[in-house]
């Protein structure tokens, strides 16, 4: 099974890293459009092989998307990183045009892929992507959900203080600082809800601390995070090539589902060898539901902006 990611940045390349050791794909090609760079750091992970013990075929390209043809499952990481102090939203007109012409570029040579969209604006940039392409629905998908749930079960856990593995709690809505919407009520630790160990104050706590989760170590590292998105992008390529029918929180089109219709927003789905192969209704209470809708009208307001792109 083959995977391109385009963007060989640090969310590219820690994804490829993940992949190739986990051994999830036979072959990874990274695709830059910084000369040599892609190449450089497919030559660093190869040289792990012997050390982490990998079988997995990783190359570099600068820019040659022939390189990426037969691929499976295509990653979009292009795009600028965040800077501190700058919204997702301020990055859509830059960064539209670039994932426009890569999703094109990648399709001529791979025509049966899946799409993964990682740039931000995340949900614009998958309906972006969508749209632009005409691809069935379930062949394109945006990656923030995982990240963002991955975050919420790190500050569950650290408020608990009980192993993470042992914690369940996804986010859904806008992939964004005052979009998305940490389900508490929904939180388990070990099958238990998460409200028999903690009080409203602290999972109000653990849910603030989740929406500024990236924006927080924006500040702290200077760019955007790179070690849990590359994770969680590889960890939703798995569900995909490995047909693992995960329930993933996933950025995807609704036509009626969650009251919401033409509109890339995360909800959970079943991931698998198809894509998107189920959206599955977690019968929202009437405040998520509320919160949902609030959440939709933004990412639709960040849609309108897209028109000079499409």
């Amino acid at each position: 099974m083959k995977v391109t990611i385009v963007g060989a940045g640090n969310v590219g390349a820690t994804c490829a890293d993940v992949i190739s050791y986990r051994g999830i794909a036979s072959e990874v090609v990274l695709l830059d459009i910084k000369e040599g760079f892609a190449e450089g750091k497919a030559m660093d992970i190869m040289q792990c092989a012997t050390t982490t013990v990998f079988n997995t075929k990783v190359s570099g390209s600068t820019n040659d998307y022939s390189k990426t043809a037969g691929s499976d499952v295509v990653v979009i990481t292009s795009g600028i990183p965040r800077k501190p102090g700058m919204t997702r939203e301020e990055l859509i007109g830059i960064n539209a045009g670039i994932v426009k012409s890569v999703a094109e570029n990648v399709l001529t040579h791979s025509p049966n892929a899946i799409i993964v969209v990682v740039s931000n604006p995340m949900d614009t940039m998958t309906y972006l992507t969508l749209k632009a392409t005409g691809l069935p629905k379930n062949r394109v998908i945006g990656m923030g959900g995982a990240l963002d749930s991955s975050r919420f079960k790190y500050f569950l856990s650290q408020a608990l203080q009980k192993p993470g593995n042992d914690v369940q709690g996804m986010v859904i809505g806008g992939h964004g600082d005052t979009t998305m919407i940490p389900l508490t009520r929904l939180a388990s630790y070990n099958g238990s809800p998460v409200s028999n160990f903690l009080s409203q104050e602290e999972l109000d706590k653990v849910a603030a601390s989740t929406m500024v989760g990236g924006a927080t170590l924006t500040g702290l590292l200077g760019t955007s995070a790179w070690y849990a998105p590359g994770a969680s992008v590889a960890y939703l390529v798995d569900s995909i090539l490995n047909d693992q029918k995960r329930m993933i929180p996933c950025s995807v089109m609704l036509e009626g589902e969650y009251g919401q219709n033409d509109i890339c927003i995360g909800v959970p789905c079943i991931i698998g060898k198809n894509g998107v192969e189920e959206i599955v209704d977690v019968q929202l209470n009437d405040t998520e539901k509320a919160l949902f809708a609030k959440s939709a009208d933004a990412v639709r307001n960040m849609n309108s902006d897209l028109k000079a792109v499409l």
